[in-house]
């Protein structure tokens, strides 16, 4: 005999307000890992800038 499941329960998980947090908790560890590199290359380029710079 087959066992009829309704599709609400056989779902392996439901979206609503978890899902969007944790969407949204990695958009920001995203940006902020982003962020965190332009930030650590701005000052490669002004330490090169400044080490290679003629004086005068």
């Amino acid at each position: 005999m087959t066992k009829i499941i309704p599709a609400r329960k056989a779902r392996q998980g439901t979206s609503g307000r978890h899902l969007l947090l944790m969407l949204v908790a990695g958009l920001f560890l995203a940006l902020a890992a982003w962020g965190g590199a332009e930030f650590y290359g701005e000052m490669i380029d002004k330490n090169v800038n400044q080490t290679t710079a003629a004086p005068g």
